[in-house]
This record gives C-alpha cells, sequence and structure tokens, in this order.
C-alpha cells in the first residue's frame, strides 16, 4: 500500500477511475475486484438518503450516482468504494440506497412487487431481491429490500405504507402467523398480525 492521501486526493482518484470504467452493459464487477485497501473517507450516505463529504453534503447528482456505482459491502459489513485499484471505506447510516416506490402487478401468491430506489435502481422482489424487516430502536419496523452484490435498499415509510396496503395473513419461517407479501412465489414477512 502507497502513502496515505489526503481526502481530496482520494476523492479525485476514485472520481477519475470511476468515469474511467466503461459498463455499458451494466454496473461494474466491483465483487470482483481485489485492490489494496487504502484507508477510510469522511463520506457518510445517511439514513435519509443524502450523501455527505467532510461535513457537507453532495449535492451534484451525478456525481453521487457516479460513485453509487461502484460501492461494495463486504461479507465484514463494511462499505466500500471500489475501483479495479484501491478500496476505500465510507460509512453507510442504514443502506446506500432508498426504495421510493413499490408496483405490484397481480394478485396473492401470483404478485410481483417492483421497487424503484432514488437513484433509479429497479428490482423485483424475490429469490434474488428478498424483502426483510428489521425493529429500530425506536421500535418501528426498518424494511430493506436487496439491490445487488450485498448492497441493499431501506424502503421509506411511503413505500412501506403501499407494502402494507398489500400484505395478507400467512406464517413467518417458524410458522408463527404474521402478515406478509408475496412477490415471484416468495413470501415476505412484514410484522405481526394485527
Amino acid at each position: 500500500m502507497g502513502a496515505p492521501k489526503s481526502e481530496q486526493d482520494a476523492m479525485q482518484s476514485l472520481l477519475s477511475a470511476a468515469q474511467a470504467i466503461d459498463t455499458a452493459d451494466g454496473y461494474p464487477p466491483v465483487d470482483k475486484w481485489e485492490p489494496d485497501f487504502c484507508g477510510e473517507m469522511d463520506l457518510v450516505i445517511r439514513r435519509d438518503g443524502s450523501w455527505w463529504h467532510e461535513g457537507a453534503r453532495i449535492g451534484r447528482e451525478k456525481l453521487i450516482r457516479l460513485f453509487a456505482r461502484i460501492l461494495r459491502k463486504d461479507e465484514n459489513g463494511k462499505t466500500y468504494l471500489v475501483t479495479p485499484v484501491e478500496k476505500i471505506e465510507i460509512k453507510v447510516e442504514a443502506a446506500p440506497f432508498l426504495a421510493v416506490r413499490v408496483d405490484r402487478t397481480g394478485e396473492g401468491k401470483d404478485q410481483n412487487l417492483g421497487f424503484l430506489t432514488n437513484l433509479d435502481d429497479a428490482v423485483i422482489a424475490g429469490p434474488e431481491h428478498p424483502i426483510r424487516v428489521e425493529t429500530g430502536e425506536d421500535g418501528e419496523p426498518d424494511p430493506y429490500v436487496h439491490v445487488r452484490g450485498r448492497l441493499e435498499a431501506l424502503i421509506t415509510r411511503a413505500a412501506f405504507y403501499d407494502l402494507v396496503e398489500f400484505a395478507e395473513r400467512g406464517e413467518d419461517e417458524t410458522g408463527e402467523p404474521c402478515m406478509g407479501v408475496w412477490s415471484r412465489g416468495v413470501f415476505f414477512p412484514l410484522g405481526p398480525v394485527a
């Protein structure tokens, strides 16, 4: 590993590398890259989906979208900006994306639930893109949907209310009664029966 970079040098290096990655067929293969760890950057993706660098909000949507393409979450639970030559740790308060919309086609076991994120990622919940719900410190549900790699989107309150409208009675993985939704033939528990 070379000499430590300043925050500005690291930001500029990541920006240049991200712009140079040609991914006409989708996202870059960040999960396959094994670059050297280059340290941490004072970059935070807050719970509300905003991106902050050195205490200042990043307002350039194009820059956020560019960096979002090179995000990776490793098995250790840490999130990084990754290029073929460097890996820089950043902080994520809840999830790197927000699921801002859910659309339903079909009904019951035959329905599909499509999610759209704040950065225009689109996924259909199912075996490859599960929905999970944790209980937050405030006792409120924290619902997530898998997007790509180990990255998830926090489902916004409005989208979660839509999910609740689609919910029906079922059983969780332990056989306990619960409310949940179907998508691509999979039942996803949302919470207890009211």
